[in-house]
């Protein structure tokens, strides 16, 4: 049931995700210079992949913060008293 307060009191995980993309690239990137070096190419383009994607998501994560709360309800949201 909607109370009317959800963009009031909802907290968002971005900078959790933030954190966890940062670790992510640090170990994609270790992974792919370590297999790299070790002679396992298969290993380390897989590392490179993912070390893409983590990249990608830490990017889409850094401009959901820097945008900032930006909720803005439609016609058919009632007004609402916020929680006290």
């Amino acid at each position: 049931m909607r109370t009317g307060s959800e963009p009031v009191t909802a907290r968002s995980a971005l900078r959790m995700r933030f954190w966890l993309s940062v670790w992510g690239v640090l170990w994609t990137v270790a992974g792919t210079v370590g297999f790299a070096l070790a002679g396992y190419p298969g290993w380390a383009l897989a590392c490179g992949v993912l070390w893409l994607l983590v990249t990608v998501d830490l990017v889409v994560v850094l401009r959901h913060i820097r945008q900032g709360p930006h909720y803005q309800p439609g016609p058919d949201v009632p007004p609402y008293r916020p929680p006290g």
